[in-house]
């Protein structure tokens, strides 16, 4: 009889977070701030993401969380001249040349200790083709630095709930578009890669109007030692302002 003892492999602590696509929009415009919104018409959205170790649960201290998203409008900041209303058949980065060296809508924060990035910015629109959405990617870092060693362990994109979003778009920075927003269950990328699984608890920050703003929040688990496929260390280098 064979005494070698059985291995179970470790089960994660908490629910690794599906990854996505980065989508054509991506650069890295090197800003770390907690406003990303500079001034920008919309629904204001303060958003909170804790970052934590799926395989210990434990928090993510000193990642990079970078975020990224369209205006209320459809439009992303280094494309701003790109027509929201027409489906781009594309999905690399890089494969749509950049028109202009705009920032809103782009920055990133290092986690605390308790794995914790806060955001405000505006609740996203929308463009042709997709739901509303905001892009993550998170980088570990050794140390508080943009010059520390890091890697890029998660890449995903963060989606809203139909009720929350369809209070957003009735409002007037919103409306006046020649096409409707996809439903997170008519987008195919929420549908291929996890999105429900990807979808922000969002709550009304005033009793008495919506148009006060929401807070969402997500706690989302990575595997700190992966190196992402959607976007690779030397990507936030070449794709900057």
């Amino acid at each position: 009889m064979d005494d070698t003892p059985l291995v179970v492999p470790a089960s994660p602590a908490y629910l690794l977070s599906p990854e996505q696509i980065a989508g054509p929009y991506f650069r890295n415009p090197k800003l770390i701030r907690r406003n990303i919104s500079e001034g920008l018409d919309g629904i204001p959205l303060v958003l909170r993401l804790t970052i934590v170790d799926a395989m210990t649960g434990e928090p993510v201290n000193g990642a990079i969380v970078d975020i990224w998203h369209c205006n209320a409008r459809g439009a992303y900041s280094g494309w701003s001249k790109v027509n929201p209303d027409k489906e781009v058949d594309v999905g690399d980065i890089g494969a749509i040349p950049r028109t202009d060296d705009d920032t809103y809508l782009r920055g990133g924060q290092f986690t605390d200790r308790k794995g914790i990035v806060r955001f405000t910015t505006i609740y996203p629109g929308f463009y042709a083709g997709r739901a509303l959405h905001i892009h993550v990617a998170v980088r570990i870092t050794a140390g508080n630095n943009f010059l520390d060693e890091r890697h890029v362990a998660w890449v995903g994109q963060l989606y809203f709930p139909e009720v929350a979003s369809r209070s957003v778009l009735n409002n007037r920075e919103y409306r006046g578009r020649g096409i409707a927003a996809l439903t997170n269950d008519q987008d195919f990328i929420y549908g291929a890669m996890g999105g429900a699984a990807s979808t922000l608890n969002i709550y009304p920050i005033g009793r008495d109007s919506k148009e006060d703003g929401f807070f969402g929040h997500m706690t989302i688990g990575i595997d700190t030692f992966a190196a992402s496929s959607q976007i690779k260390p030397e990507d936030f280098d070449k794709y900057t302002v």
